[in-house]
């Protein structure tokens, strides 16, 4: 017989009887176009209204939303954010709880006031200040306004219409009264002490807005001449003090030198004095005994001898005279010297350094600060007046050599604090600045004690906080700019003491800047509150940092809001891994401060995004991705589903080939998704859906294997484990459905009666995968979520984001008889792709194939019966006794106990179903069809149990 033989009569068409898929859930996703439609439906429908009021009285979960900073268009740092943040909101709505979204914006601060100085210049020149505050306020407005575009754009469904804002009355208001419970609670000083200040921005930065870049400084070794050569004689126990002696020091920041006022050792160090020749005849030069063959290699020294060794504790208060001022200055001691590179001995200037100043507090000494607001010397500075500090390095450098005191001269690269708006070094400087205090009140053992209540991830988060809140100095939160929130208290013009109604007139100035903005304070006339005490106070003019801005977020608008709830803590902060210094740490000192406890009861970060070399985004590489063009091009979905994809603990690499691969699984998972929804066009959930007990095998497992998979997903989204969900969702769609239920499934769809119970347990298996594959993918894709919600038949919630995690039926199943399964279906595909690549099929439906297995797997596949065929996609499948297996039996490797014998059917082939059958042209009225087909088209229809 002919594999396919000619049949002497016409050929019916019956394509008419089959059912097949259809449906207008678009192949082609289109998302650039798609994606605004859906933005306008859920703004018509109001979903986020809708979604409230469903969960009012549910448990609650607030993410607390950090503030971005209200200037410039979003990046793609922004959005790796904001898309977390949604995921993380979107999946807790899924789990039932009441989570809010209230997105903000930090709007005070430096770069608005740069940006609006471009056009209006500075404060005093062609603007006065309340103009100034006007147009920042204005500028800050636009910026927000297109940020909240893009955002929206992104799929990220929040209250946008009433964000919270610094810079609006009520904030500002609302951060008066927490400043005021910050000096209740006795953590605000005033003090004289040395700030990072920038130059640029004339003001002084607190240590998140300081970022250390790579500098070239003259490092110079400068003499600082012993004053009393018979002290250090006695000390050291020296025959004699006829030689020079100096102790030599070593300093990157030579325009610091006029500020010294002591050397510093440190007491356990031992010290050398070596006689040598470094320029100036035989001298003697002090020493740490470790880095003399390093200093001496650095002087051009070949010889030298030491003279004596010394502990550092042992010349506390030997007298030094100042390299080129009239001046004595002590030996001093401190562990903060180091040998890493150096003298051993630091030149120290309480006026500008943190260390240095801590000693100038414990020795008495001096804090001078000879330098203007702009990086000038100050009149009276001897030798510099009038000179910038940096262009003054080479003339300082000058006098020393000319006064015999440098030893040597060189340029070197190194680490130095730079702003990180103008990207160009600072300086230290003590200036008077107001001050949280951390540990004058208690406020550092309250933050480490807090850090330790909260779940950090990734958990390395703890140790990194905890380390800088240890060790950081106090928290400089003045600045003296003028757009911001004003340090709205009264001193005295002599004592310099707050006024002592200092929290009385804090709440009347709070009350009024609710009222009014920030002017009322700039334009308020200290009478209207003092009244005769007016003469002796002055209105404190600085502003207050930034950081204490959105620092006291969980202050200004997690309490008096009624949709972010009065309780405290936040359930979750997240923002990416620099804000460990920035943003998670002055919530943290606000909320010790005023609470004694976190403002956070979990804190989430992330990386940043670079491309696919690990580098950092920048424009003169060329490899900056802007989010707004991938959104034109691909869509937000495919962004979404890049940052779900990638584990954000590290760093989070992109590129356009990246993103190809995505909108490739994108598109396999939206095909899958489609092919869904297209067999489900006939039914209806409320008339069709077979209980449990009456589904064929394959679909129990389905269900099965479903549930399970939503257990991991739920758990992934409470485990912010996002890129395991992309994992096992993706792997779902493409092995156990596309790859097996759905290629398995189709016959019995497309050739069963529409309405039989074959077809209808196996629509139901799929309406139950469907619904719920949507609520996995909702906080990802949101908008092809949405978009497949609407074609998913039933009556249902408008918006996918209306719903909960959709109830799968708990089904019991042998999952272990089905693994076996289908390894033994993977060999079976791997001996029919043999016969393909031979040339002696086309399809798996050309061929038969007989399964020769031992004891414990013939059974099952003979349970099977006829149906195992569909099992594998072939024409006939029967399952012998190994015993019975023919010499040419294949063993398969993956399967012990199994051998197969594949081959071309010989069968004439079914024009209905493709399968070739002996039946085939058996039947009169239709004698292109096999038997069940004939029953299928005009019987009662066949019978199914297992596929």
């Amino acid at each position: 017989m002919n594999k396919n033989p000619t049949l002497d009569h016409p050929v019916t068409d019956y394509k008419h009887t089959l059912n097949l898929p259809r449906t207008d859930f678009a192949m082609k996703a289109n998302l650039p176009q798609r994606e605004p439609e859906l933005l306008k439906h859920w703004v018509q429908q109001d979903v986020y209204g809708l979604l409230r009021e469903a969960r009012q009285g549910r448990p609650r979960f607030v993410l607390q939303d950090g503030p971005p900073y209200a200037n410039g268009n979003i990046h793609i740092g922004h959005a790796v954010n904001k898309i977390l943040k949604d995921i993380v909101v979107k999946s807790h709505s899924l789990d039932g709880f009441d989570a809010p979204y209230i997105p903000g914006w930090d709007c005070h601060g430096l770069p608005i006031e740069q940006q609006v100085e471009k056009k209006l210049g500075r404060v005093g020149q062609k603007v006065d200040a309340k103009a100034f505050r006007a147009a920042c306020r204005a500028y800050a407005l636009e910026q927000v306004d297109s940020q909240r575009a893009d955002f929206k754009r992104l799929g990220v469904l929040g209250d946008w219409e009433h964000p919270y804002l610094t810079m609006a009355s009520a904030y500002e208001g609302r951060q008066l009264r927490a400043l005021a419970e910050v000096i209740r609670r006795g953590h605000l000083y005033k003090g004289l002490k040395p700030v990072h200040w920038c130059l640029d921005c004339a003001s002084a930065l607190a240590e998140a807005e300081v970022e250390y870049e790579d500098k070239t400084s003259p490092a110079i070794d400068v003499r600082f001449p012993v004053a009393e050569p018979a002290d250090l004689q006695k000390r050291l126990a020296l025959a004699d003090s006829r030689r020079p002696s100096a102790v030599a020091i070593w300093t990157t920041t030579p325009w610091t030198l006029p500020a010294n006022q002591a050397v510093a050792l440190h007491p356990d160090f031992e010290y050398a004095l070596v006689e040598c020749d470094a320029g100036l005849g035989r001298e003697r030069l002090l020493l740490a005994r470790e880095l003399v063959p390093t200093v001496m290699q650095r002087l051009g020294v070949a010889q030298w001898q030491t003279v004596a060794t010394v502990r550092g504790k042992q010349l506390e208060g030997l007298k030094l005279r100042h390299p080129f001022y009239d001046r004595i200055v002590p030996v001093v001691l401190g562990e903060h010297v180091t040998l890493d590179a150096g003298t051993g001995a630091v030149h120290t200037a309480p006026g500008h350094g943190h260390e240095d100043f801590a000693l100038g507090q414990q020795y008495g000494l001096k804090v001078d600060n000879p330098v203007d607001n702009r990086g000038v010397f100050v009149a009276g500075t001897g030798l510099f007046a009038g000179e910038h500090v940096f262009k003054a390095n080479e003339h300082i450098a000058r006098v020393l050599a000319e006064r015999g005191m440098l030893l040597h001269h060189e340029t070197i690269r190194h680490s130095y604090p730079h702003c990180w708006r103008h990207k160009t070094p600072v300086i230290f400087r003590a200036t008077p600045q107001w001050f949280v205090g951390m540990d004058s009140a208690g406020l550092r053992t309250q933050a480490l004690a807090a850090i330790k209540q909260v779940q950090w991830t990734p958990g390395w988060g703890e140790q990194r906080i905890e380390g800088m809140v240890a060790n950081r100095p106090d928290w400089c939160i003045s600045r003296q700019r003028t757009w911001g929130v004003p340090i709205a208290l009264f001193v005295h013009k002599h004592t310099a003491e707050l006024h002592p109604r200092t929290r009385e007139l804090l709440e009347q100035v709070a009350r009024r800047v609710e009222q009014a903005g920030i002017d009322a304070w700039f334009e308020l006339d200290a009478k209207e509150l003092l009244g005769k005490d007016a003469e002796h106070y002055e209105k404190v003019p600085d502003i207050l940092d930034v950081w204490f801005d959105s620092g006291v977020v969980h202050y200004c608008v997690g309490e008096p809001r009624l949709d972010l709830g009065a309780d405290r803590p936040a359930d979750l902060y997240l923002e990416g891994s620099d804000q460990h210094r920035g943003w998670f740490q002055s919530s943290l000192l606000t909320s010790a401060a005023i609470h004694g406890s976190a403002p956070y009861k979990g804190v989430l970060t992330h990386g940043f995004a670079v491309d696919e070399q690990g580098r950092k985004m920048s424009k003169s590489l060329g490899n900056v991705v802007a989010p707004q063009e991938v959104i034109k091009r691909l869509g937000a979905d495919v962004l979404r589903l890049w940052v779900a994809a990638t584990d954000y603990s590290g760093e989070l690499s992109v590129s356009d080939n990246i993103l190809k691969h995505m909108a490739e699984a994108y598109r396999k998972m939206r095909n899958t998704l489609r092919y869904l929804l297209a067999n489900l066009y006939d039914f209806d959930p409320a008339r069709d859906m077979l209980p449990v007990d009456e589904l064929l095998a394959l679909d129990k497992w389905l269900l099965a294997r479903a549930a399970q998979l939503q257990d991991e997903v739920r758990q992934a989204y409470t485990d912010y484990q996002f890129h395991l969900i992309h994992q096992k969702v993706y792997s779902f769609c493409v092995v156990e459905l596309s790859n097996f239920y759905l290629d398995v499934a189709k016959d019995r769809e497309y050739t069963t009666q529409a309405a039989s119970r074959a077809r209808r347990s196996c629509q139901t298996a799929m309406y139950h995968v469907a619904e719920a594959m949507l609520c996995w993918l909702a906080p990802i894709l949101s908008f092809t979520a949405e978009e497949a919600w609407q074609f998913l038949p039933g009556k249902r919630e408008a918006s996918v984001f209306l719903t909960e995690w959709h109830a799968l039926p708990r089904v019991n199943v042998d999952t272990a008889a089905w693994d076996t399964l289908l390894r033994v279906r993977d060999a079976v595909r791997k001996e029919l792709e043999k016969l393909r690549i031979a040339g002696a099929i086309g399809s798996p439906l050309d061929a038969e194939v007989n399964l020769y297995c031992d004891a414990p797997l013939v059974s099952p596949l003979r349970n099977f019966g006829d149906e195992l065929r569909f099992l594998f996609i072939t024409s006939y499948a029967r399952a012998h006794p190994a015993g019975q297996r023919p010499p040419d039996a294949e063993p398969a490797a993956e399967v012990p106990g199994l051998w197969l014998v594949a081959k071309p059917s010989t069968h004439a082939k079914c024009a209905r179903c493709w399968h070739h059958r002996e039946d085939v042209g058996k039947h009169a009225r239709h004698p292109a069809l096999c038997g069940r087909c004939v029953q299928n088209v005009e019987g009662p229809g066949e019978l199914r149990k297992f596929a």
